[in-house]
This record gives structure tokens, C-alpha cells and sequence, in this order.
């Protein structure tokens, strides 16, 4: 089956085709056909697309919508010009995943889409005002595009942190407001650490029920997750995906009377200070210079600039109480798992979140971590290390597409 994996944000949308199927599933034998981005939708959108590993083709054109940017997608899919294997009409296109963000307690699961689906996930914009209306529009679009005759599945991100017990996802906070309101820690990026999981079982030959692991992903949106038994059982990321570790533009944990702090000594809505958590802290605010790490690491390296390098420390210090913290609740674990822009790419980063951990059996190993980058996958620990270290690209385009195949055909989810 040929899949179309679409993400869609609010001036985005990237896309994926991946040939797959279940029985190439069990053959890890996945293809990706093509992929592409497209930005700035509602203006004059700068367009990426790329197929069969062929050259890399950027545009320019204004498109005023999702519905008109998808509409440019599929038109370039089935043309002669994208040359995409076994791909020349619409009917080569056999179903579409959507990632979607939240699925609150309504949706543990991929799903197919219905009517009745697309309602639940309207009923969760409350809970996500910034993401699944933007999903929502990919969803009806490719509707309109496609027509009834192609199945269409949503996956949401919340979904694999649907096995928390309670004494993780609860707030202490009245339980009244928890049943009246869902206030509670969903948690996000789970496409992603359920993958990073499932790629470790097959580096390790480990059986689902013997993972248990840490996984991090690092990027300009960053969470921890505790998985034990092969199952989420804690994550950094709250109601929403302000909670947790420092990252590129969100603060990540910080006192709730930070709030009405802020509002009677600056004059500031919630609202504002809503905007000022979430896009001008993390790195950009501490350094007050940029929300990339590399950027970040290039100013501590060449120009020793103290807020720079005070930003980096403070995003490496959260992430390794994090880590103590899961290897307290999980009772130990067997590996810690690396993945995510920052993650895969700045053994740096990895060092320095690492370091200091040694007593627990946790040490990271050169040369292979400084070797370790740009798509490399491996283990970086050092042969001593009781807790070994592997960086996992992500690729949860891939699992949207194969949970996808097993919602159409109706086969058992495996994480």
C-alpha cells in the first residue's frame, strides 16, 4: 500500500508517501517513495519536495490554504515530473494518515476516521488550541481532495502515554477538577518514543515486555518518557506541551504563582504571559540570543558568551534530573535512548547531560559518540556502562504510515 503521511501545523504541511504493508512490516522493508514541506501557507508558501531520493526541488507560489497547499501536493505526486515509483494517478494513493496532537482519554489509539472521530478531535481543541485545529485541516482536506473512497486514519500523539497510572498523570490539584474538567499529564511526541522503543527491541532483540528504557527527545520541543515493560509509564510533557525540560522557545517546569506574579508586576493578560512561556523562554530566553543549540554552542565555543553557555548548562541540568528521577521510579533501567534534532545530532549535548552520572553506571564512550550524527544510529556507552547509551533517529512519519496499514486491514496494534 502506497500511504500519504501528512503533518499539518498552522502555516504547514509536510508530507511523507511510504510503501508499506503488513507483511512488509515484518520485513522492515518499508519504502519512502517521496517527501516535502510546505511553509508559509496563506502567503507566498516556499515549497520542498523530494522523490525517490532524486534531487531536492524548492519553489515559490502563493497558496491560500491547507486545501489549496495539499491541493499542490497531489498534483505534483501523480505528475511526470515527480516520477515517484509505481505512483501515476490518485487511485496509487491507497489510504492517509494524519498525525494528530491530542486525542485526550477520547482516543488511545489510531483510529480511522469518521465523522464521529472527526467530532472527538474537535471536542480536544480546547485542550490543544494551537495544533489540532491545524490538523483538523489537513484532515478535511484531504477529504475533499480524495472522497470517500480512501480511508483516512488520525494518530495521535497523546496516544502512547495512555498507560500512565494515575499516581503519574494526575495533578494534586481538587480530583473535582480533574473528572469535571480532564485537567490531568497527557504527555506528546509519543509517535516518537514509542518508535525510538521499537527500534531498540530490534537492535537488542528484546521482547516488548523486557524494555525498559529512557527516551529523550531533544529538539526545539523536547520530553522525557519513562518506559517500563515496553509501556509509558511517566512523561515530562503535561496538559499541554509547555510542561517538562527546557527547550527552544517554552520554559518547561516553573512555579504556577510565576503566573499572578508576572500579571500584577508587569500589566500582563494571561494570554501574553501564555505567548511569553511558550515562544520567548527556554534557550531563546535565558541566552537572549536564539532558540538554537547550535547556534548556541557555536557562541559558547568561539565567543565564551556567558548567557549562551548558562542556557545550555540549564537545558542539560533539567534533562538529567529527569533521568534520575525515572531511573528512581522505574527502579533502574536498561538503556537511555538519544533521539530528536539535538539528540541525534550534538554529541556535546549528550556528553554533557550524561556527565556526572557515572556513579549510576551511566557513561557515555568516545570515539563513537562524537561519530555518532546527521541519521547515524548506535550504541555510545562505554563497554563498562551498567546503562547503555544508543542514539535512535525518530522516524515517526514511518509509524503513522504502518499504523495506518493495521487500522485500514483492521490488524492487531503492536506497539
Amino acid at each position: 500500500m502506497n500511504i500519504l503521511v501528512l503533518n499539518c501545523g498552522s502555516s504547514s504541511l509536510k508530507f511523507q508517501i511510504i510503501e508499506t504493508d503488513l507483511e512488509v512490516i515484518e520485513q522492515n522493508a518499508d519504502r519512502q517513495l517521496a517527501k516535502g514541506v510546505i511553509e508559509r501557507i496563506g502567503s507566498e508558501a516556499l515549497i520542498t519536495l523530494q522523490a525517490n531520493g532524486s534531487s531536492v526541488v524548492k519553489q515559490a507560489t502563493p497558496l491560500r490554504d491547507h486545501r489549496a497547499a495539499l491541493d499542490y501536493v497531489v498534483r505534483w505526486i501523480i505528475s511526470a515530473e515527480s516520477k515517484i515509483d509505481g505512483i501515476q494517478s490518485l487511485n496509487d494513493i491507497h489510504a492517509v494518515g494524519h498525525r494528530v496532537v491530542h486525542g485526550a482519554e477520547k482516543f488511545t489509539m489510531s483510529v480511522v476516521i469518521t465523522d464521529e472521530v472527526i467530532e472527538g478531535i474537535e471536542d480536544c481543541i480546547e485542550l490543544a488550541p494551537l495544533h489540532n485545529p491545524a490538523n483538523l485541516k489537513g484532515i478535511y482536506a484531504a477529504r475533499e481532495l480524495f472522497g470517500p473512497g480512501i480511508p483516512q486514519v488520525a494518530v495521535f500523539d497523546t496516544s502512547f502515554h495512555s498507560t500512565m497510572p494515575e499516581t503519574s498523570y494526575l495533578y494534586a490539584i481538587p480530583y473535582q477538577l480533574y473528572r469535571r474538567h480532564k485537567i490531568r499529564r497527557y504527555g506528546f511526541h509519543g509517535t516518537s518514543h514509542r518508535y525510538v522503543a521499537y527500534r531498540y527491541r530490534q537492535l537488542t532483540g528484546k521482547s516488548r515486555e523486557e524494555t525498559n528504557v529512557i527516551t529523550l527527545h531533544l529538539g526545539n520541543g523536547c520530553s522525557a518518557c519513562a518506559i517500563k515493560n515496553g509501556e509509558s509509564m511517566d512523561t515530562s510533557m503535561g496538559m499541554t506541551p509547555l510542561e517538562g525540560l527546557v527547550m527552544g522557545t517554552r520554559c518547561g517546569d516553573l512555579d504556577p504563582s510565576i503566573l499572578e506574579y508576572l500579571s500584577h508586576k508587569e500589566g500582563t493578560s494571561f494570554g501574553e504571559i501564555d505567548t511569553l512561556l511558550n515562544k520567548q523562554s527556554g534557550l531563546l530566553g535565558i541566552s537572549g540570543l536564539t532558540n538554537d543549540m547550535r547556534d548556541l554552542l557555536d557562541e559558547e565555543r568561539e565567543h565564551q558568551d556567558r548567557r549562551a553557555k548558562l542556557a545550555i548548562d540549564i537545558f542539560c541540568h533539567r534533562a538529567k534530573k529527569y533521568i534520575g528521577a525515572y531511573l528512581a521510579e522505574m527502579g533502574g533501567a536498561d538503556a537511555l535512548i538519544f533521539t530528536g534534532g539535538i539528540g541525534e545530532n550534538s554529541p556535546t549535548i549528550r556528553q554533557r547531560i550524561c556527565a556526572g552520572l557515572e556513579w549510576l553506571g551511566l557513561t557515555t564512550g568516545e570515539p563513537h559518540n562524537a561519530q555518532t550524527f546527521g541519521g547515524r544510529e548506535g550504541e555510545i556507552a562505554t563497554a563498562d556502562s551498567r546503562i547503555k547509551i544508543f542514539v535512535i533517529p525518530t522516524n515517526e512519519e514511518l509509524l503513522i504510515a504502518r499504523d495506518t496499514v493495521r487500522c485500514v486491514k483492521n490488524a492487531p496494534r503492536r506497539w
